[in-house]
């Protein structure tokens, strides 16, 4: 049986909240990476991004996060620029829900490889069911639930919506 958990106002309402709380810890920035991870993580930091292109005159970039997510140590983990483009700077490395942690560790991982200048974590659904020691930075909710049900973010034009199964 679905419970919808958040509906699409209530989505745009709490993108809008992270993307300022973005903005006001890189007020300074020239420049702020949003690196989604591949699927879901890709498509909320996109929707973050539209936010913070209208709040701020920081050059947004976006940076596809690639890896095999039921195995990232075996797949490893690629993105869409070069470390050249991240280096030294602000990033935000972003997913639709936080379960286990596992995705996110690897993400945050392969970004410490690369001085830096910052990098916060960002996520939609926060599970509180983590095996590894990564937190969201901002989280849109924190749900407690059982590690039987599926929580399922759906990224559709006007119809966007996060449900417990």
């Amino acid at each position: 049986m679905e419970q919808l958990i958040l509906s699409h106002d209530q989505i745009q309402f709490k993108t809008k909240r992270i993307a300022y709380q973005i903005y006001e810890a890189n007020v300074d920035e020239k420049q702020i990476i949003i690196a989604g991870i591949d699927g879901g993580g890709t498509k909320f930091a996109k929707k973050i991004i539209a936010v913070l292109r209208k709040i701020t005159n920081a050059e947004i970039t976006l940076c596809k996060v690639m890896m095999d997510k039921s195995n990232p140590l075996k797949s490893g983990v690629s993105t869409s620029i070069s470390e050249n483009d991240f280096k030294n700077k602000s990033i935000v490395l972003v997913d639709d829900v936080l379960n286990s942690g596992t995705t996110l560790i690897y993400g945050v991982h392969h970004f410490l490889r690369t001085p830096l200048k910052q990098l916060k974590t960002a996520v939609l659904v926060n599970r509180n069911h983590k095996k590894y020691p990564v937190k969201a930075d901002y989280k849109g909710i924190s749900l407690s639930t059982s590690l039987q049900e599926h929580v399922n973010v759906l990224f559709e034009s006007k119809n966007d919506r996060v449900f417990l199964n």
